[in-house]
């Protein structure tokens, strides 16, 4: 009886241990199935969804752009953590880095990289505004133009020229009983009555000759 009651003895430690064993790989588990990160990149933001964190430790989050900004500094959480950004306007891929720091232990920290791609961007078409009927455009206003002045005539030449001042006739000689021209008239009527006689003479000539 007493060898029995020994082995049976034996055999419950060898139990416990053994359970107390598989607990303890059990709870050991637990935390590492328990951090749980989760982070999605689309072409114009970013979201962290970091859940069953320690609530006791200090945890750290931060997400920086490929050329070392941070796009989100370093925040401290415990337990969870949801943060939803805005990326900023980029025409090629961008680069993002998510770094999770858990306070429990560096087997638990995230060090992860994603890539944002360009939005496909369409400008949006402005509605045309409907064509108003045209109104009709009013005939200009016409200007009178103003009436020419009546030119003022020229001063008509007077009809009648000033009268010449007419030729003061020579003072007459003396009346002596002759004038100083009447030699010129005496010899002048001389040669007419030679002139005409000799005229005659030669008709005379002439008919006779034809006879």
């Amino acid at each position: 009886m007493t060898v029995i009651r020994g082995t049976g003895r034996r055999r419950g430690a060898l139990l416990g241990a053994a359970a107390a064993g598989l607990i303890g790989v059990g709870l050991t588990a637990v935390p590492a199935q328990a951090h749980n990160p989760v982070w999605k990149v689309t072409c114009s933001a970013v979201t962290v969804d970091l859940t069953r964190y320690s609530g006791e430790a200090t945890n750290t989050v931060t997400i920086k752009t490929a050329d070392g900004k941070d796009l989100l500094p370093t925040e401290q959480f415990k337990g969870d953590f949801h943060k939803s950004l805005k990326l900023p306007a980029h025409d090629k891929e961008l680069t993002l880095r998510l770094i999770v720091k858990a306070g429990d232990g560096d087997q638990y920290s995230r060090d992860e990289t994603k890539t944002s791609p360009v939005c496909d961007t369409v400008p949006p078409t402005k509605p045309t505004p409907s064509s108003k009927p045209s109104k009709p455009s009013k005939p200009p206003k016409s200007t009178p133009t103003p009436s020419a002045k009546p030119s003022t005539p020229a001063p008509a030449p007077s009809t009648s020229s000033a009268a010449a001042p007419a030729p003061q006739p020579s003072p007459n000689l003396a009346e002596t009983g002759s004038s100083s021209s009447t030699p010129l008239v005496a010899g002048m009527g001389g040669a007419v009555l030679v002139a005409g006689g000799a005229i005659v003479w030669a008709a005379r000539r002439r008919r006779t000759a034809r006879h």
